[in-house]
């Protein structure tokens, strides 16, 4: 069944059945999606705002520009969603330990967000940006990273040497980030 055009406001899905339908054009605000099942359902052009998403699964979901602003997104693997297509845009959110690895993430913004202990391995992040993001240990090998803006990113640590990085955009200071596996103290 699809669902158009709805507003969902403080629900907690964890006590309330969330429904195994399309969404599209609808805001989730508020809510608390935190540990549930959202295998198999699709979300077009929806937003959720101040939501709990933390350890659902997402087995063949899809997320077609969707917007994720102020939501605590920890453990979740969004890789196990349906691949094509993946839009997505992240403001404001915290997504520690998560997982990308593997997905095609081109032009995707991440934007004052806390990316802890995540997963890019093998990712496609051509052109993307991050603005503004604590990339603490966040994992990045084997991934494309050209043309990708991290000049307001910090705490990265990323081997140019495992990486595709042509026309990569970095700060002066963010410079360190590149060469972390040196052990070499810059002042």
């Amino acid at each position: 069944m699809l669902i158009e055009d709805r507003e969902f406001k403080n629900i907690n899905f964890t006590e309330e059945p969330f429904g195994r339908n399309e969404y599209e054009e609808c805001r989730f605000v508020g809510c608390n999606f935190s540990g549930i099942n959202l295998s198999g359902i699709s979300f077009t052009d929806c937003r959720f705002e101040d939501c709990n998403l933390s350890m659902t699964k997402l087995g063949g979901t899809g997320f077609t520009d969707a917007t994720f602003i102020d939501c605590k997104i920890l453990g979740v693997h969004f890789e196990h969603c349906r691949q094509l297509p993946f839009t997505v845009t992240f403001d404001m959110s915290t997504l520690n330990h998560s997982s990308f690895f593997g997905m095609k993430l081109k032009k995707t913004s991440f934007k004052d967000c806390v990316m802890q202990e995540v997963d890019f391995s093998n990712a496609e992040l051509q052109g993307s940006v991050f603005d503004k993001c604590d990339l603490l240990k966040t994992a990045f090998e084997n991934t494309n990273l050209e043309q990708v803006d991290f000049r307001t990113a910090f705490n990265y640590a990323i081997d140019p040497e495992k990486n595709r990085m042509k026309k990569s955009r970095f700060s002066g200071e963010g410079l360190a980030g590149l060469l972390h596996k040196y052990d070499l103290k810059i002042d």
